[in-house]
């Protein structure tokens, strides 16, 4: 491709390299117009176009930076935590080492009652 110059083609390249990790970094069902998938595939054949392009109709209105994507869940992300039971209210949280000590103590006993009763039930049968 000719590029009239340096300048131009140091523009373009640079554009291409924004384009590019631009793409890649953006959520699955963000982009518009194309899948991912698409636009990426333009934005390598096509450098100085498919980058154009991509700003112009593709890039996700309303996100602008890596920051704001973090705060808005993309297309099936979680929007609850992972892990909810630890949410709950009355949650057992040990507020010194000995409760926590006392804590870990008792449910090794239960799970050894527990094996013995697997095993008792398993023997007889």
């Amino acid at each position: 491709m000719f590029y009239f110059g340096g300048v131009f083609g140091l523009a373009t390249l640079a554009l291409w390299i924004f384009c590019l990790v631009d793409v890649i970094t953006t959520p699955d069902g963000a982009p518009r117009n194309l899948p991912k998938f698409g636009w990426l595939l333009i934005v390598l054949v096509l450098p100085l176009v498919g980058s154009l392009l991509w700003l112009i109709a593709g890039r996700p209105q309303g996100i602008q930076s890596a920051r704001d994507r973090s705060r808005h869940p993309a297309a099936y992300e979680r929007t609850a935590p992972r892990f909810p039971e630890y949410d709950r209210p009355g949650r057992f949280a040990a507020t010194d080492a000995a409760a926590d000590e006392e804590f870990l103590r008792r449910c090794r006993e239960r799970a050894e009652q527990q094996r013995r009763t697997a095993r008792g039930d398993a023997a007889g049968s």
